[in-house]
């Protein structure tokens, strides 16, 4: 049976899948596979679960946020901001819902963060019009 390498990158890991044998994700289109000696193919993948499976081996379930994937000369590369790999699919789909539920409040945090400099900002601005012309 043919293989393929796999690179996971995320931004603090690397792992490297030596005997890959397909691949399933999915991007805005739709759900996709990938299998050896596939074409040339490059996709953003959606937030949630992909699986591969090496050589006669069950599938594995890789949770991530989104990423970017590139599959060329028999690699495949995805790059993302986090990933984990789990066998049970229970226990990683959990693991993806408090870390869905974890990003939704930071990304709250943010806007809030966000909403608060520009009030600040034109605050700011404002004040800075109002002072008399002679003022420096």
């Amino acid at each position: 049976m043919s293989s393929f390498v796999m690179n996971l990158y995320d931004a603090t890991d690397e792992l490297t899948i030596e005997d890959a044998s397909a691949f399933v994700g999915m991007d805005a289109s739709g759900s996709f596979g990938i299998q050896a000696n596939h074409a040339r193919f490059m996709t953003t993948l959606v937030f949630g679960l992909a699986r591969f499976r090496q050589q006669s081996k069950s599938w594995q379930y890789l949770a991530l946020p989104g990423g970017v994937l590139y599959f060329k000369d028999n690699i495949l590369t995805v790059s993302t901001r986090h990933f984990l790999i789990d066998t049970d699919f229970d226990r990683i789909s959990t693991l993806l819902a408090q870390q869905l539920i974890a990003e939704e409040d930071n990304l709250r945090a943010t806007r809030l963060s966000l909403h608060r400099m520009e009030q600040a900002m034109l605050k700011r601005m404002v004040s800075l019009q109002r002072k008399p012309s002679g003022w420096r």
